[in-house]
């Protein structure tokens, strides 16, 4: 009995692993994020999402059919109680080419934000900084970050709801400063996926909690909300993701975008025109790209349907 349950969680594993995978590959080739002789600095924190990442960038390199090098490089901010040995000892133990750089960045923080408000804007604007000039030393072509589609997702909803702003996370940008191109290779991957990803592979987690400072408000509501959709209503985080990657700037309305002044009706089919009183066509059901969430709605539905 527990070969077999034994059996079952390694080919669960395997399946997910086949998944994660063959994500992060088609988010690599459609954004085009690695080029042969690139030199991949991986920003590397002790969290899940980025030791997935150093992990499945790690793989293609191996399998990949061009040649690229990885340098994993941590930011130590000195924030009290940080285990500094950790990653060093990781990354020595996988023989991965690695640097850890040190600036006091809590000092800085905690003297310039009072007690009790949320140390995460300021903290992240010096991080980036330092990296940037990291990446520059080192002489990186490209900055490797481990937000994930969730963090997408997030990111999209925060701009809407609070900002005013219709913009997100791409996979693929050029840094402020122009000088860097930054990727996101986990663009396509679930983040339920990476949790469990990341608890099979037994990485040493650092916390981060250690500076202190509370979870952004506004972002945990919105992740709660995503979540909560994705237990009652599978399949719906896979349709607004879909949603993001398939955007048509004429049913919008930001007339930077779109010449909408100049439009003019020709009499002849128009590539941009829609049906103007009829209801959008939406299915019953959202889109269902993994067998988990297949049966996640059907039990949802059968719940319905006996009530």
């Amino acid at each position: 009995m527990q070969d077999a349950i034994s059996k079952k969680q390694d080919f669960n594993f395997i399946k997910l692993e086949k998944r994660i995978r063959r994500e992060v590959g088609k988010a690599i080739a459609d954004f085009n994020m690695i080029e042969d002789g690139d030199k991949i600095m991986v920003c590397l924190s002790g969290g899940k999402d980025s030791y997935t990442m150093l992990d499945l960038l790690l793989h293609m390199q191996r399998v990949a059919p061009i040649s690229f090098d990885i340098v994993a490089v941590n930011l130590d901010q000195k924030q009290p109680g940080f285990p500094e040995h950790v990653l060093p000892k990781y990354l020595s133990s996988i023989n991965v080419e690695h640097m850890i750089v040190n600036e006091d960045t809590y000092s800085i923080v905690k003297d310039k934000i009072p007690e009790g408000k949320t140390t995460c804007s300021l903290c992240s604007r010096l991080r980036r900084g330092i990296l940037y000039k990291t990446a520059k030393k080192i002489g990186a072509t490209k900055i490797a970050l481990g937000h994930h589609r969730d963090d997408i997702l997030e990111t999209l909803l925060l701009n809407m709801f609070y900002g005013g702003k219709l913009k997100s996370m791409p996979p693929k940008l050029v840094t402020d400063n122009g000088e860097h191109i930054v990727i996101r290779p986990l663009a396509y991957c679930r983040e339920k996926d990476i949790i469990r990803y990341a608890d099979e592979k037994n990485y040493p987690i650092i916390p981060c909690n250690l500076c202190g400072s509370q979870e952004n408000l506004q972002r945990k509501i919105i992740k709660e909300m995503l979540n909560g959709w994705d237990k009652q209503y599978p399949g719906r985080i896979e349709t607004m993701f879909k949603a993001v990657t398939d955007v048509v700037p004429s049913h919008l309305a930001d007339t930077k975008l779109y010449d909408f002044a100049g439009l003019q009706a020709t009499g002849a089919p128009f590539a941009d025109g829609d049906i103007g009183f009829d209801s959008p066509d939406i299915p019953k059901q959202p889109l269902i790209v993994d067998e988990d969430d297949k049966q996640q709605q059907m039990n949802q539905l059968n719940i319905v349907n006996l009530s």
